[in-house]
């Protein structure tokens, strides 16, 4: 779910937010927006394939990393933050269900795909669809050491995360005929 996932990249600045205050407010920004920048291509190209790379993401990130630990600067340190993020997401998306429209039928196993080996990586379940009560559960576990820990405003943005995860964990089940309706 793009809550969860956004949240996530928040808590991956958890580091800048102990160590340099500062510049918190960017990184989990930039966390924010690399753990949804993968998502777009659910209107671009083929979900989970096109925007994700579970293992090449990793090139980009440690770099990243890397220059931000030598010079942090508020742009490296966002920078490095919203790649970590990009590419966590990725990964985390094999602890899921498949890309299926209804993926609690478990049509297809296929996750996300690893262009690096030429081959898609298998769903694990862990959560059983984005949406499930599971996944809203994650968010708002998620939520929490942001809400507890980290400056204005990201609290009230973590906070609208558990807010519209749960409501979209609610609706989730049903959107499938809604969107069929409207795409074709």
């Amino acid at each position: 779910m793009a809550f969860t996932h956004a949240l996530a990249g928040a808590v991956l600045a958890a580091p800048v937010v102990a160590f340099a205050p500062e510049l918190a407010v960017p990184a989990a920004l930039a966390g924010i927006v690399g753990g949804l920048v993968p998502d777009v291509d659910l209107f671009v190209g083929r979900h989970r394939r096109t925007l994700h790379f579970p293992v090449l993401g990793w090139a980009l990130a440690l770099p990243a990393t890397a220059l931000a630990t030598l010079a942090p600067t508020e742009v490296t340190v966002a920078a490095a933050v919203g790649c970590v993020s990009f590419a966590v997401h990725a990964g985390t998306d094999a602890l899921g269900a498949g890309d299926e429209i209804r993926p609690w039928e478990r049509t297809s196993s296929e996750a996300v795909y690893d262009h690096l080996h030429g081959r898609w990586i298998r769903a694990r379940y862990w959560i059983r669809y984005d949406g499930a009560p599971e996944d809203a559960v994650a968010t708002a576990a998620l939520a929490a050491p942001v809400v507890a820990f980290y400056p204005a405003p990201l609290p009230a943005v973590a906070a609208a995360c558990v807010g519209l995860g749960v409501a979209y964990a609610a609706v989730r089940r049903r959107l499938p005929p809604v969107v069929e309706e409207l795409v074709g």
